[in-house]
C-alpha cells in the first residue's frame, strides 16, 4: 500500500475532509457542525469517530453533557494539504 492510500484510509471518506476544514478554525459542537456543513447525522457521528479513531481529532467534554470536537496535532498537519487542494480545485 502506499502513503497516499493510507491517507484516503483515513481522511478520504465523503464530508471527512469537510469537517478537518471546519475545525481548522477551532473547536466546534457536533449540532454547529451539522448545520454549517448540512451533512446528515449519521453520516457525521460516522466520521467524527472514525476520525477520533485515527487520531485527527479530539471529543472536548463541556456543559450539560454535550461535546466539542477539536482537531489534534495530527488533524492540524492537515492544514497545507487542504489549502492546495482548494488552491487546485480553483485553477482553470
Amino acid at each position: 500500500m502506499s502513503n497516499l492510500s493510507d491517507a484516503l484510509d483515513v481522511v478520504g471518506a465523503r464530508w471527512a475532509l469537510l469537517i478537518v476544514e471546519r475545525l481548522l478554525d477551532g473547536p466546534q459542537r457536533y449540532g454547529d457542525l451539522q448545520r454549517d456543513l448540512g451533512v446528515p447525522t449519521n453520516i457525521l457521528a460516522t466520521r467524527l469517530r472514525e476520525l477520533e479513531t485515527a487520531g485527527v481529532l479530539a471529543r472536548l467534554p463541556l456543559k450539560h453533557n454535550t461535546r466539542a470536537y477539536a482537531l489534534t496535532d495530527r488533524g492540524q498537519a492537515l492544514r497545507a494539504a487542504i489549502t492546495e487542494l482548494g488552491r487546485w480545485a480553483t485553477e482553470t
